[in-house]
Protein backbone atom coordinates (compact mmCIF):
# COMPACT_ATOMS: atom_id res chain seq x y z
CA UNK A 1 0.00 0.00 0.00
CA UNK A 2 1.25 3.47 -0.82
CA UNK A 3 1.33 5.48 2.41
CA UNK A 4 2.42 8.71 0.77
CA UNK A 5 0.21 11.72 1.49
CA UNK A 6 -2.77 12.07 -0.83
CA UNK A 7 -4.13 15.19 -2.45
CA UNK A 8 -7.81 15.93 -2.06
CA UNK A 9 -9.42 16.90 -5.34
CA UNK A 10 -13.09 17.36 -6.14
CA UNK A 11 -14.04 15.08 -8.99
CA UNK A 12 -16.07 16.94 -11.65
CA UNK A 13 -19.69 15.88 -11.58
CA UNK A 14 -19.40 14.11 -8.22
CA UNK A 15 -20.70 15.13 -4.80
CA UNK A 16 -18.02 13.69 -2.52
CA UNK A 17 -14.43 14.82 -2.57
CA UNK A 18 -12.09 12.25 -4.02
CA UNK A 19 -8.39 11.86 -3.39
CA UNK A 20 -5.83 11.38 -6.12
CA UNK A 21 -2.90 9.24 -5.08
CA UNK A 22 0.71 10.08 -5.91
CA UNK A 23 0.67 7.16 -8.36
CA UNK A 24 -2.28 8.73 -10.20
CA UNK A 25 -0.52 12.07 -10.40
CA UNK A 26 2.64 10.40 -11.73
CA UNK A 27 0.75 8.47 -14.41
CA UNK A 28 -0.98 11.69 -15.41
CA UNK A 29 2.30 13.61 -15.65
CA UNK A 30 3.92 10.79 -17.64
CA UNK A 31 1.06 10.66 -20.14
CA UNK A 32 0.91 14.45 -20.41
CA UNK A 33 4.64 14.72 -21.13
CA UNK A 34 4.40 11.87 -23.62
CA UNK A 35 1.62 13.72 -25.45
CA UNK A 36 3.56 17.00 -25.30
CA UNK A 37 6.59 15.52 -27.05
CA UNK A 38 4.31 13.59 -29.41
CA UNK A 39 3.04 16.91 -30.69
CA UNK A 40 6.54 18.33 -30.94
CA UNK A 41 8.04 15.43 -32.88
CA UNK A 42 5.11 14.76 -35.19
CA UNK A 43 4.87 18.33 -36.50
CA UNK A 44 8.49 19.30 -37.00
CA UNK A 45 8.32 17.78 -40.48
CA UNK A 46 4.90 19.29 -41.25
CA UNK A 47 6.37 22.77 -40.94
CA UNK A 48 9.64 22.27 -42.84
CA UNK A 49 8.46 19.64 -45.34
CA UNK A 50 8.57 21.62 -48.58
CA UNK A 51 11.90 23.44 -48.08
CA UNK A 52 13.72 20.42 -46.62
CA UNK A 53 12.52 18.01 -49.31
CA UNK A 54 13.39 20.66 -51.90
CA UNK A 55 16.96 20.70 -50.56
CA UNK A 56 17.18 16.91 -50.73
CA UNK A 57 15.87 16.96 -54.30
CA UNK A 58 17.75 20.12 -55.34
CA UNK A 59 14.47 21.54 -56.62
CA UNK A 60 12.19 24.51 -55.97
CA UNK A 61 9.82 24.13 -52.95
CA UNK A 62 6.80 24.81 -55.19
CA UNK A 63 7.72 22.18 -57.80
CA UNK A 64 5.50 19.20 -58.55
CA UNK A 65 8.28 16.78 -57.61
CA UNK A 66 8.63 18.31 -54.13
CA UNK A 67 4.87 18.09 -53.56
CA UNK A 68 4.84 14.48 -54.66
CA UNK A 69 7.78 13.34 -52.52
CA UNK A 70 6.57 15.39 -49.54
CA UNK A 71 3.23 13.63 -49.71
CA UNK A 72 4.91 10.21 -49.91
CA UNK A 73 6.98 11.00 -46.82
CA UNK A 74 3.94 12.20 -44.92
CA UNK A 75 2.00 9.13 -46.06
CA UNK A 76 4.79 6.86 -44.78
CA UNK A 77 4.64 8.71 -41.47
CA UNK A 78 0.89 8.15 -41.17
CA UNK A 79 1.22 4.47 -42.09
CA UNK A 80 3.92 4.10 -39.45
CA UNK A 81 1.65 5.83 -36.95
CA UNK A 82 -1.11 3.33 -37.72
CA UNK A 83 1.17 0.31 -37.47
CA UNK A 84 2.76 1.65 -34.29
CA UNK A 85 -0.63 1.84 -32.62
CA UNK A 86 -1.19 -1.86 -33.24
CA UNK A 87 2.40 -2.96 -32.57
CA UNK A 88 2.96 -1.09 -29.31
CA UNK A 89 -0.66 -1.71 -28.39
CA UNK A 90 0.13 -5.43 -28.26
CA UNK A 91 3.25 -4.70 -26.20
CA UNK A 92 1.22 -2.55 -23.82
CA UNK A 93 -1.38 -5.29 -23.32
CA UNK A 94 1.23 -8.02 -22.80
CA UNK A 95 4.06 -6.26 -20.92
CA UNK A 96 2.24 -3.42 -19.20
CA UNK A 97 1.50 0.25 -19.84
CA UNK A 98 4.53 1.85 -18.16
CA UNK A 99 7.14 -0.27 -19.95
CA UNK A 100 5.49 0.19 -23.32
CA UNK A 101 5.21 3.97 -22.79
CA UNK A 102 8.98 4.21 -22.27
CA UNK A 103 9.66 2.20 -25.43
CA UNK A 104 7.39 4.39 -27.55
CA UNK A 105 9.05 7.62 -26.41
CA UNK A 106 12.56 6.27 -27.03
CA UNK A 107 11.50 5.19 -30.53
CA UNK A 108 10.06 8.47 -31.72
CA UNK A 109 12.79 10.60 -30.11
CA UNK A 110 15.62 8.59 -31.66
CA UNK A 111 14.29 8.50 -35.21
CA UNK A 112 13.13 12.11 -35.22
CA UNK A 113 16.68 13.09 -34.32
CA UNK A 114 18.11 10.84 -37.03
CA UNK A 115 15.94 12.65 -39.61
CA UNK A 116 18.44 15.50 -39.38
CA UNK A 117 21.05 13.28 -41.03
CA UNK A 118 18.96 12.21 -44.05
CA UNK A 119 20.76 12.71 -47.35
CA UNK A 120 17.95 11.64 -49.70
CA UNK A 121 14.18 11.95 -49.63
CA UNK A 122 13.73 8.20 -49.19
CA UNK A 123 16.07 8.16 -46.18
CA UNK A 124 13.93 10.87 -44.63
CA UNK A 125 10.85 8.79 -45.42
CA UNK A 126 12.30 5.77 -43.58
CA UNK A 127 13.23 7.82 -40.50
CA UNK A 128 9.77 9.43 -40.39
CA UNK A 129 8.12 6.01 -40.71
CA UNK A 130 10.12 4.62 -37.79
CA UNK A 131 9.52 7.70 -35.64
CA UNK A 132 5.80 7.36 -36.32
CA UNK A 133 5.77 3.83 -34.91
CA UNK A 134 6.60 5.30 -31.53
CA UNK A 135 4.19 8.23 -31.83
CA UNK A 136 1.27 5.96 -32.73
CA UNK A 137 2.15 3.59 -29.92
CA UNK A 138 2.44 6.38 -27.35
CA UNK A 139 -1.14 7.47 -28.00
CA UNK A 140 -2.49 3.96 -27.47
CA UNK A 141 -0.44 3.20 -24.36
CA UNK A 142 -0.83 6.59 -22.69
CA UNK A 143 -4.60 6.74 -23.15
CA UNK A 144 -5.02 3.26 -21.69
CA UNK A 145 -2.72 4.13 -18.77
CA UNK A 146 -4.89 7.09 -17.80
CA UNK A 147 -8.24 5.40 -18.41
CA UNK A 148 -7.18 2.73 -15.90
CA UNK A 149 -5.78 5.01 -13.21
CA UNK A 150 -7.84 8.21 -13.07
CA UNK A 151 -11.49 8.56 -11.91
CA UNK A 152 -14.07 7.78 -14.60
CA UNK A 153 -16.02 11.02 -14.17
CA UNK A 154 -12.88 12.97 -14.95
CA UNK A 155 -12.55 11.46 -18.42
CA UNK A 156 -13.86 14.42 -20.49
CA UNK A 157 -11.57 16.85 -18.68
CA UNK A 158 -8.59 14.50 -18.74
CA UNK A 159 -9.11 14.17 -22.49
CA UNK A 160 -9.04 17.95 -22.90
CA UNK A 161 -5.91 18.34 -20.79
CA UNK A 162 -4.09 15.55 -22.65
CA UNK A 163 -4.98 16.95 -26.05
CA UNK A 164 -3.80 20.34 -24.86
CA UNK A 165 -0.41 18.73 -24.19
CA UNK A 166 -0.27 17.72 -27.87
CA UNK A 167 -1.24 21.25 -28.85
CA UNK A 168 1.48 22.76 -26.69
CA UNK A 169 3.96 20.33 -28.25
CA UNK A 170 2.93 21.49 -31.71
CA UNK A 171 3.29 25.11 -30.61
CA UNK A 172 6.79 24.27 -29.39
CA UNK A 173 7.50 22.84 -32.84
CA UNK A 174 6.19 26.07 -34.33
CA UNK A 175 8.42 28.07 -31.95
CA UNK A 176 11.46 25.95 -32.81
CA UNK A 177 11.00 26.45 -36.55
CA UNK A 178 10.34 30.16 -36.02
CA UNK A 179 13.57 30.56 -34.03
CA UNK A 180 15.54 28.39 -36.47
CA UNK A 181 14.02 29.94 -39.62
CA UNK A 182 17.40 31.25 -40.71
CA UNK A 183 19.30 27.95 -40.44
CA UNK A 184 19.13 24.80 -42.63
CA UNK A 185 15.87 22.91 -42.08
CA UNK A 186 17.54 19.62 -41.14
CA UNK A 187 18.73 21.01 -37.79
CA UNK A 188 15.13 21.42 -36.68
CA UNK A 189 14.86 17.65 -36.22
CA UNK A 190 17.56 17.62 -33.54
CA UNK A 191 15.02 19.26 -31.22
CA UNK A 192 13.10 15.99 -31.38
CA UNK A 193 15.71 14.17 -29.29
CA UNK A 194 14.57 15.93 -26.09
CA UNK A 195 11.70 13.51 -25.24
CA UNK A 196 14.16 10.69 -24.53
CA UNK A 197 15.14 12.48 -21.31
CA UNK A 198 11.79 11.75 -19.60
CA UNK A 199 12.01 7.98 -20.11
CA UNK A 200 14.31 7.52 -17.12
CA UNK A 201 11.81 9.30 -14.86
CA UNK A 202 8.90 7.21 -16.17
CA UNK A 203 10.65 3.91 -15.52
CA UNK A 204 11.51 4.92 -11.94
CA UNK A 205 8.21 6.53 -10.94
CA UNK A 206 5.25 5.21 -12.94
CA UNK A 207 3.98 1.79 -11.79
CA UNK A 208 1.89 -0.60 -13.85
CA UNK A 209 -1.86 -0.26 -13.34
CA UNK A 210 -3.72 -2.49 -10.91
CA UNK A 211 -6.38 -3.16 -13.54
CA UNK A 212 -3.79 -4.54 -15.97
CA UNK A 213 -2.14 -6.63 -13.25
CA UNK A 214 -5.51 -8.11 -12.20
CA UNK A 215 -6.60 -8.86 -15.77
CA UNK A 216 -3.30 -10.44 -16.82
CA UNK A 217 -2.77 -12.54 -13.67
CA UNK A 218 -3.11 -16.22 -14.49
CA UNK A 219 -3.98 -15.64 -18.16
CA UNK A 220 -2.47 -18.42 -20.23
CA UNK A 221 -3.18 -16.83 -23.61
CA UNK A 222 -3.68 -13.12 -24.23
CA UNK A 223 -6.33 -12.13 -26.80
CA UNK A 224 -4.93 -11.05 -30.16
CA UNK A 225 -5.73 -8.58 -32.92
CA UNK A 226 -8.20 -10.99 -34.55
CA UNK A 227 -10.35 -10.85 -31.41
CA UNK A 228 -11.23 -7.25 -32.25
CA UNK A 229 -13.34 -8.64 -35.09
CA UNK A 230 -15.24 -11.27 -33.12
CA UNK A 231 -18.48 -11.10 -31.18
CA UNK A 232 -19.92 -7.79 -29.97
CA UNK A 233 -16.47 -6.14 -30.02
CA UNK A 234 -16.41 -6.33 -33.84
CA UNK A 235 -19.17 -3.73 -34.24
CA UNK A 236 -17.36 -1.30 -31.95
CA UNK A 237 -14.09 -1.84 -33.82
CA UNK A 238 -15.59 -1.21 -37.25
CA UNK A 239 -17.55 1.89 -36.25
CA UNK A 240 -14.52 3.34 -34.49
CA UNK A 241 -12.40 2.80 -37.59
CA UNK A 242 -14.96 4.69 -39.71
CA UNK A 243 -15.06 7.64 -37.31
CA UNK A 244 -11.28 7.85 -37.06
CA UNK A 245 -10.47 7.16 -40.71
CA UNK A 246 -12.83 9.81 -42.06
CA UNK A 247 -12.05 12.54 -39.54
CA UNK A 248 -8.29 11.99 -39.55
CA UNK A 249 -8.06 11.95 -43.35
CA UNK A 250 -9.73 15.35 -43.63
CA UNK A 251 -7.80 16.79 -40.68
CA UNK A 252 -4.34 15.63 -41.76
CA UNK A 253 -4.89 16.76 -45.33
CA UNK A 254 -5.88 20.19 -44.00
CA UNK A 255 -3.06 20.41 -41.48
CA UNK A 256 -0.33 19.15 -43.82
CA UNK A 257 -1.22 21.04 -47.00
CA UNK A 258 -2.63 24.31 -45.61
CA UNK A 259 0.75 25.76 -44.50
CA UNK A 260 2.16 24.95 -47.95
CA UNK A 261 -0.85 26.49 -49.68
CA UNK A 262 -0.54 29.65 -47.57
CA UNK A 263 3.02 30.16 -48.85
CA UNK A 264 1.79 29.90 -52.45
CA UNK A 265 -1.10 32.39 -52.27
CA UNK A 266 -0.92 35.22 -54.82
CA UNK A 267 -0.81 37.94 -52.17
CA UNK A 268 2.32 36.49 -50.53
CA UNK A 269 4.27 36.05 -53.77
CA UNK A 270 6.48 39.03 -52.87
CA UNK A 271 7.40 37.60 -49.44
CA UNK A 272 11.00 36.53 -48.86
CA UNK A 273 11.72 32.83 -48.21
CA UNK A 274 12.16 33.52 -44.48
CA UNK A 275 8.86 35.45 -44.37
CA UNK A 276 7.09 32.55 -46.07
CA UNK A 277 8.56 30.09 -43.57
CA UNK A 278 7.31 32.24 -40.73
CA UNK A 279 3.88 32.53 -42.31
CA UNK A 280 3.74 28.74 -42.48
CA UNK A 281 4.83 28.47 -38.85
CA UNK A 282 2.26 31.09 -37.85
CA UNK A 283 -0.44 29.20 -39.73
CA UNK A 284 0.21 26.02 -37.81
CA UNK A 285 0.62 27.94 -34.56
CA UNK A 286 -2.76 29.63 -34.93
CA UNK A 287 -4.42 26.39 -36.04
CA UNK A 288 -3.15 24.43 -33.04
CA UNK A 289 -3.41 27.30 -30.56
CA UNK A 290 -7.12 27.68 -31.27
CA UNK A 291 -7.64 23.96 -30.75
CA UNK A 292 -6.87 24.38 -27.03
CA UNK A 293 -10.18 26.12 -26.21
CA UNK A 294 -11.77 23.64 -28.61
CA UNK A 295 -10.51 20.79 -26.42
CA UNK A 296 -12.35 22.14 -23.40
CA UNK A 297 -15.47 23.00 -25.41
CA UNK A 298 -15.57 19.38 -26.61
CA UNK A 299 -15.05 18.19 -23.02
CA UNK A 300 -17.97 20.33 -21.84
CA UNK A 301 -20.16 18.85 -24.58
CA UNK A 302 -19.11 15.32 -23.56
CA UNK A 303 -19.86 16.06 -19.91
CA UNK A 304 -23.30 17.41 -20.76
CA UNK A 305 -24.36 15.14 -23.64
CA UNK A 306 -22.08 12.10 -23.60
CA UNK A 307 -19.04 11.34 -25.73
CA UNK A 308 -20.72 10.11 -28.90
CA UNK A 309 -23.06 13.11 -29.20
CA UNK A 310 -20.17 15.47 -28.52
CA UNK A 311 -18.12 13.78 -31.26
CA UNK A 312 -21.02 14.04 -33.71
CA UNK A 313 -21.55 17.75 -32.97
CA UNK A 314 -17.85 18.49 -33.35
CA UNK A 315 -17.84 16.65 -36.72
CA UNK A 316 -20.60 18.94 -37.99
CA UNK A 317 -18.71 22.02 -36.81
CA UNK A 318 -15.51 20.70 -38.41
CA UNK A 319 -17.30 20.21 -41.73
CA UNK A 320 -18.69 23.75 -41.71
CA UNK A 321 -15.33 25.29 -40.75
CA UNK A 322 -13.25 23.49 -43.41
CA UNK A 323 -15.88 24.04 -46.10
CA UNK A 324 -16.08 27.76 -45.29
CA UNK A 325 -12.28 28.09 -45.36
CA UNK A 326 -11.82 26.78 -48.89
CA UNK A 327 -15.20 27.48 -50.49
CA UNK A 328 -13.73 30.46 -52.32
CA UNK A 329 -10.19 31.83 -52.84
CA UNK A 330 -9.14 34.24 -50.09
CA UNK A 331 -6.03 36.29 -49.22
CA UNK A 332 -3.82 35.11 -46.39
CA UNK A 333 -4.96 37.64 -43.75
CA UNK A 334 -8.59 36.50 -43.31
CA UNK A 335 -7.51 32.89 -43.69
CA UNK A 336 -4.95 33.24 -40.93
CA UNK A 337 -7.07 35.16 -38.44
CA UNK A 338 -10.67 34.05 -39.11
CA UNK A 339 -11.08 30.75 -40.95
CA UNK A 340 -8.04 28.73 -39.83
CA UNK A 341 -8.75 29.52 -36.14
CA UNK A 342 -12.28 28.18 -36.62
CA UNK A 343 -10.96 24.91 -38.05
CA UNK A 344 -8.50 24.67 -35.17
CA UNK A 345 -11.28 25.12 -32.63
CA UNK A 346 -13.25 22.13 -33.92
CA UNK A 347 -10.14 19.96 -34.00
CA UNK A 348 -10.80 19.69 -30.27
CA UNK A 349 -12.76 16.60 -31.25
CA UNK A 350 -9.56 14.53 -31.22
CA UNK A 351 -9.09 15.07 -27.52
CA UNK A 352 -12.30 13.15 -26.90
CA UNK A 353 -10.91 10.02 -28.55
CA UNK A 354 -8.18 9.61 -25.93
CA UNK A 355 -10.59 8.85 -23.08
CA UNK A 356 -13.56 7.60 -25.07
CA UNK A 357 -11.98 4.79 -27.08
CA UNK A 358 -9.96 2.71 -24.55
CA UNK A 359 -12.88 1.85 -22.20
CA UNK A 360 -14.88 0.55 -25.17
CA UNK A 361 -12.58 -2.49 -25.21
CA UNK A 362 -11.83 -5.24 -22.63
CA UNK A 363 -8.74 -4.69 -20.47
CA UNK A 364 -6.42 -7.14 -22.23
CA UNK A 365 -7.50 -5.76 -25.62
CA UNK A 366 -7.69 -2.14 -24.51
CA UNK A 367 -4.39 -0.77 -25.79
CA UNK A 368 -4.57 -2.94 -28.90
CA UNK A 369 -8.20 -2.01 -29.61
CA UNK A 370 -7.82 1.72 -29.03
CA UNK A 371 -4.46 1.87 -30.80
CA UNK A 372 -5.54 -0.16 -33.80
CA UNK A 373 -8.98 1.39 -34.28
CA UNK A 374 -7.77 4.96 -33.91
CA UNK A 375 -4.48 4.67 -35.72
CA UNK A 376 -5.66 2.50 -38.60
CA UNK A 377 -7.53 5.62 -39.65
CA UNK A 378 -4.15 7.06 -40.47
CA UNK A 379 -3.79 4.55 -43.31
CA UNK A 380 -6.75 6.27 -44.92
CA UNK A 381 -5.23 9.64 -44.01
CA UNK A 382 -1.97 8.58 -45.67
CA UNK A 383 -3.77 7.68 -48.88
CA UNK A 384 -5.71 10.93 -48.71
CA UNK A 385 -2.54 12.99 -48.29
CA UNK A 386 -1.02 11.46 -51.44
CA UNK A 387 -4.25 11.71 -53.44
CA UNK A 388 -4.69 15.37 -52.52
CA UNK A 389 -1.11 16.09 -53.58
CA UNK A 390 -1.60 14.32 -56.93
CA UNK A 391 -4.88 16.15 -57.51
CA UNK A 392 -3.21 19.47 -56.77
CA UNK A 393 -0.53 18.76 -59.39
CA UNK A 394 -2.59 17.11 -62.12
CA UNK A 395 -6.18 18.25 -61.89
CA UNK A 396 -6.69 21.48 -60.04
CA UNK A 397 -3.32 23.19 -60.07
CA UNK A 398 -3.71 24.09 -56.40
CA UNK A 399 -4.71 22.47 -53.14
CA UNK A 400 -7.84 24.45 -52.31
CA UNK A 401 -10.41 22.23 -54.03
CA UNK A 402 -9.09 18.89 -52.75
CA UNK A 403 -9.14 20.31 -49.23
CA UNK A 404 -12.66 21.59 -49.78
CA UNK A 405 -13.87 18.15 -50.85
CA UNK A 406 -12.13 16.61 -47.85
CA UNK A 407 -14.56 18.46 -45.57
CA UNK A 408 -17.34 16.05 -46.58
CA UNK A 409 -15.53 13.19 -44.83
CA UNK A 410 -16.73 14.57 -41.49
CA UNK A 411 -20.33 13.64 -42.38
CA UNK A 412 -19.93 9.83 -42.40
CA UNK A 413 -17.78 10.21 -39.28
CA UNK A 414 -20.71 11.95 -37.59
CA UNK A 415 -23.13 9.13 -38.53
CA UNK A 416 -20.78 6.40 -37.31
CA UNK A 417 -20.20 8.25 -34.03
CA UNK A 418 -23.94 8.24 -33.29
CA UNK A 419 -24.03 4.45 -33.77
CA UNK A 420 -21.32 3.86 -31.15
CA UNK A 421 -22.21 3.31 -27.49
CA UNK A 422 -21.42 5.67 -24.68
CA UNK A 423 -19.52 4.25 -21.73
CA UNK A 424 -22.78 3.96 -19.82
CA UNK A 425 -24.46 2.04 -22.66
CA UNK A 426 -22.37 -1.12 -22.69
CA UNK A 427 -20.17 -3.39 -20.60
CA UNK A 428 -17.05 -3.82 -22.67
CA UNK A 429 -14.94 -4.81 -19.70
CA UNK A 430 -17.16 -7.85 -19.10
CA UNK A 431 -16.79 -9.18 -22.64
CA UNK A 432 -14.63 -12.19 -23.24
CA UNK A 433 -12.94 -12.11 -26.65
Amino acid sequence: MNDSPQLAVLEPGAEPRQKLTPAQWKSGIAAWLGWLFDGLDMHLYTIVAAPFVAVLLTAEPSSAMVKEKSSFIQAAFLVGWALGGGFFGRIGDRLGRSRALSLTIITYAMFTGLSAFAQTWWQLMIFRFLAALGIGGEWAVGSSLLSETWPKNWRPWIAAVLQTAVNIGVILAFAATWILAGVPERYVFLVGILPALIVFWIRRNVPETEEWHSASAGVAKHPGLADLFRGPICRITLLTIVVCACSLTAWWAFMFWTPQLMAQLPDVASFSPVEKKRLQSATLGVLIGCSIPGNFFAAALAKALGFRRAIAIMCVGFFIAVFATWYTPRPHTPLLWIYIPLVGFFSGIFGLFTMYLPPLFPTLLRTTGAGFSYNIGRIAAAIGTVVFGIQANNQFGDLRKPLLYGAFLFLPAMVAAMLLPDHTDHKANELTP
